[in-house]
């Protein structure tokens, strides 16, 4: 094909206009199909309700469900997150992206909003008839799954007008899709073609978070409103290094950690004692943390970076008057946010010079994968566990 003639300057300009649009135009085009296009994925999706604890054990059923999704190349439906407020008496649910940007994960793999999933593509591949809840076995003394029984299984599922017809039990199949071909199993029992939607009673997911889904943290993002929340509070902050902390102290907490001695692996303790418990058993210092150990461990901290202020973020008593007399002599400011916002708090822990967490929280799980992801120090209450106290611990084995 010949290129065409110009006779003027103006003639190729005009025809260069012409060429540019048509290209945007395009573009434009490509990008509105590749983000609203309402074609299935044929490989399925996997949808789940996040109804175990709150924030941070949701957090870290999450992660596990990521993986699980990747493992078995269904798309995730990225759920709401389950939140309860003082005086109601069912839960609330909270868009995903409300809190984090979706974009983000889609580079690790397929993911879409709920909201997204029930407008677009239910009705076409998951009409009411054909909504089945998965469960390992039958809940609550029943011969089903009972997906909706209970809060907040039926507040989230009522969310999205979600009502189930039968139930399936996936036994003996397990969620560890890293070992053992579990995936190849989930896939051959539940074939995408016949099985498009997998949609689970709980997560599909361990707690706390396997240690091979840990690293998937790096694709949790904050949203920009947390983000800009969390930069403006910090440039309130003194200026110079800050040490974050976060205080688990509530009455609930207490009495959780009345058990520890009978459960040496509580809750997110691995993140410290290890899985198998290489590194030592929960504790309830460690657990529940004395105010002479944390202002110990703390002006110890304090010293080794130079901290001008601290912050402290906490479900309970922040200890904000004890702190600040106790570091009165070191000449270190202790802050809080006014308004409690426990995403900002995660959001700020994340970006302290260091952090000192509850190793038995979730809560300060998530801070500690957060900056594990930038290469930023942590530590925990009451950790290293003593010397003597791990011995007496192996005589006791003996």
């Amino acid at each position: 094909m010949a290129a065409p003639a110009f006779k003027t300057m103006a003639g190729m300009k005009d025809f260069a206009k012409s060429i540019l649009i048509f290209i945007l135009l395009t573009l434009s085009l490509r990008v509105c199909v590749s983000t609203t296009d309402s074609e299935a994925d044929p490989s399925g999706y996997i949808l789940y309700c996040p109804c175990m604890g709150r924030f941070g054990n949701q957090a870290d059923h999450f992660l596990g469900a990521l993986g699980f999704a990747k493992g078995l190349n269904r798309t995730l439906v990225l759920p709401p997150w389950v939140e309860y407020k003082p005086g109601l008496t069912r839960s609330i649910q909270v868009p995903f992206d409300t809190y984090f940007k979706v974009e983000p994960l889609a580079k690790f793999h397929r993911v879409l909003t709920m909201h997204e999933f029930m407008d677009k593509l239910a009705p076409a591949i998951w009409p009411p008839e054909k909504r089945i809840a998965f469960c390992y076995v039958p809940r609550y003394n029943s011969e089903g799954c009972n997906a909706k029984e209970g809060n907040p299984f039926g507040p989230f599922w009522d969310t999205f007008g979600v009502d189930f017809v039968g139930s399936e039990f996936y036994r003996p199949l397990s969620y560890d899709v890293h070992y053992q071909n579990m995936d190849e199993q989930w896939n051959e029992k539940y074939p995408p073609e016949e099985w498009p939607v997998l949609a689970f009673t709980g997560a599909p997911a361990s707690f706390p978070v396997q240690m091979d889904n840990r690293g998937l943290h790096k694709y949790l993002v904050w949203s920009e409103n947390i983000a800009k929340k969390t930069q403006d509070f910090i440039s309130s902050l003194p200026r110079g290094p800050f040490v974050g902390i976060h205080l688990r102290n509530g009455i609930d907490w207490e009495r959780a950690c009345e058990h520890v001695e009978h459960s040496p692996n509580l809750f997110a303790a691995p993140q410290c004692l290890g899985y198998r418990n290489e590194h030592g058993v929960a504790t309830l210092e460690l657990c529940l943390p004395s105010e002479n150990v944390i202002v110990k461990k703390l002006k110890r901290v304090i010293k080794s970076v130079g901290a001008k202020s601290i912050f402290v973020a906490s479900d309970n008593n922040h200890m904000t008057g004890k702190l600040t007399q106790a570091l009165q002599k070191m000449k270190v400011s202790v802050h809080r946010l006014e308004v409690p916002e426990p995403h900002v708090d995660l959001a700020v822990l994340a970006k302290a010079n260091h952090f000192i967490g509850n190793c038995v929280s979730s809560f300060s799980a998530f801070a500690k994968r957060a900056r594990d992801v930038m290469g930023f120090p942590s530590s925990f209450w009451g950790f290293p566990i003593e010397k003597e106290k791990k011995k007496r611990h192996d005589r006791d084995e003996l």
